[in-house]
């Protein structure tokens, strides 16, 4: 159990700012209901503090006043407000257990071998988080330009496709799945480090390979990644490259790879509809180190990628479909 002392000190140390308020005088400040206030709490992700805890700073009011002004002069309603503090707390949460993980490792080298807990340990390791949060939020802030100016090229190349209403959340995308083969035996076998460390090579390099051949990564599951782009023939470099890429990285997974092509659903940085679930199924059909897509995706490929079609499977909520083996280059 964390001395509550100790825990105001880390909790101010890394909020940059001094509890003062209870949630009911945050709510009154604000000028917000308490219910509505209760449910932006539990949309972050965090439970609503008793009325009379002190919990709360004065960048707690500010947050609150802001979402207030930004539904009252339209600039989203109230539904689309509580998608984007969804969203907030749903990145921010994971982002923070990211940063803790890189960080924490560094910041106990840093301290005396054989150290334990105490007020004077934390004292220190905060030091060490006075020196880190100032040039991380820089660094958090202009990735988030970048990420949505990036966005917004992608939403303007969209609109002028008229297969898809980016508008109304629907574009025509070239969706992929790759999955580490028999995950979970090579799980059982590795120790927590060295899992922890596989599984951030995987990701780090599927990353790599997704942005310099012109995709998205949506998100990873640990074992594996899904990714998009707008052009089928980056997802099929993409696939093949992820495919290839045991062979001459011996550090890198065997994974097998799914793609398709067809009209989606963008929804809060997430894509949805047939052709993710098609490239899900044939993700799961498909042998070790092999691509299977499907005939929508192998129509668009210039005759310079070479597909052989398969007999038509049974894939569970799809029906009959007939994929199509994606060879690597000669």
């Amino acid at each position: 159990m964390v001395d509550p002392q100790v825990a105001q000190e880390i909790e101010e140390t890394l909020l940059a700012d001094r509890l003062k308020y209870t949630r009911a005088q945050v709510e009154e400040l604000a000028g917000m209901p308490p219910e509505k206030a209760r449910r932006i709490w539990q949309t972050l992700g965090f439970p609503a503090p008793d009325e009379d805890e002190v919990a709360f700073t004065e960048s707690d009011v500010r947050a609150l006043v802001e979402i207030e002004r930004l539904v009252a002069d339209g600039l989203v309603d109230s539904d689309g407000m509580l998608q984007l503090v969804r969203a907030v707390g749903q990145t921010m949460g994971r982002l923070a257990s990211w940063v803790v993980d890189v960080w924490l490792p560094s910041a106990a080298a840093a301290l005396p071998e054989d150290v334990e807990l105490s007020p004077e340990t934390v004292s220190a390791v905060l030091g060490l988080t006075e020196e880190l949060r100032p040039r991380f939020e820089w660094l958090l802030l202009h990735g988030w330009r970048r990420q949505l100016a990036a966005a917004g090229l992608r939403v303007t190349a969209a609109s002028g496709d008229a297969s898809g209403d980016p508008a109304m959340g629907v574009a025509r995308l070239a969706v992929g799945f790759a999955d580490i083969v028999s995950f979970t035996s090579l799980s059982r076998r590795m120790e927590g480090s060295a899992l922890a460390e596989f599984v951030e090579r995987f990701e780090a390099v599927t990353a790599e390979t997704v942005a310099d051949l012109g995709g998205r990564i949506v998100k990873t599951l640990g074992d594996e990644a899904f990714f998009v782009a707008p052009d089928p023939r980056a997802v099929a470099e993409i696939g093949i490259s992820l495919a290839e890429r045991h062979n001459t990285d011996p550090n890198f997974p065997i994974v097998r790879v799914g793609l398709a092509y067809g009209e989606v659903v963008l929804r809060l940085g997430d894509v949805f509809g047939t052709p993710v679930n098609l490239a899900a199924r044939l993700t799961a059909a498909a042998h070790r180190g092999t691509i299977l897509i499907d005939s929508a995706l192998a129509a668009e490929l210039p005759p310079t990628y070479e597909t052989t079609p398969l007999r038509p499977r049974h894939l569970q909520g799809l029906g009959r479909t007939r994929p199509h083996r994606l060879r690597p280059h000669p």
